[in-house]
């Protein structure tokens, strides 16, 4: 079976890969076989909402079942934020330095740092309608950067249960507890 990731974050491909592995009748594509597949606006007001939209606008370009994720870093001090915009949220072309420092700055002074990773992953079928699910792992924001593992807000999350970032544990440990691998465990249902 053929399952085309639609994503253009390397970081996310590496990781979705990895993690689909162990079902060796998948055969897994990335957005990057396919340069002229439309650019998919994530407008939604949920990161299902997000995820469904890419998964069926890229499983109707390529014909082939896609699978698409949506996922943002929610703090609680900051109410939610950043959120659904967690890759917009310090600017359209910001990197994750940018994006971690302005967080780190916005936490600044504060104790309370209680997080979670949250990920929608929708599965879908050419000309059918997404089937999709929820992962979430909790955690809290460091006050420093700590890691050279992974990508996004990693260096600064640590999940509960450890004593060290996303970025420290690495992908083997991150690829089995994280927001990602619990919502993907249970799409692998719907594959």
């Amino acid at each position: 079976m053929k399952l085309v990731l639609a994503t253009h974050n390397q970081g996310k491909v590496r990781e979705l890969t990895k993690m689909l592995r162990s079902p060796s009748s998948i055969e897994v594509i990335s957005l990057n076989a396919y340069p002229d597949a439309p650019e998919v606006v994530e407008d939604g007001k949920t990161y299902m909402e997000n995820a469904a939209k890419k998964a069926s606008v890229i499983a109707e370009y390529t014909g082939y079942l896609t699978l698409a994720d949506d996922a943002g870093l929610e703090v609680d001090a900051l109410n939610g934020v950043p959120g659904i915009n967690s890759k917009r949220w310090a600017g359209e072309d910001a990197t994750d330095a940018i994006r971690i420092a302005k967080l780190l700055q916005a936490l600044e002074g504060v104790t309370d740092r209680r997080a979670r990773f949250v990920a929608a992953i929708a599965v879908v079928h050419p000309d059918s309608t997404p089937e999709g699910v929820l992962g979430v792992c909790d955690g809290h924001i460091r006050h420093a950067p700590v890691g050279e593992s992974g990508f996004g807000y990693d260096p600064v999350f640590v999940p509960d249960g450890y004593e060290q970032t996303f970025a420290e544990l690495g992908e083997e440990i991150k690829n089995r507890i994280s927001h990602r691998a619990k919502a993907l465990e249970q799409a692998l249902a719907l594959l």
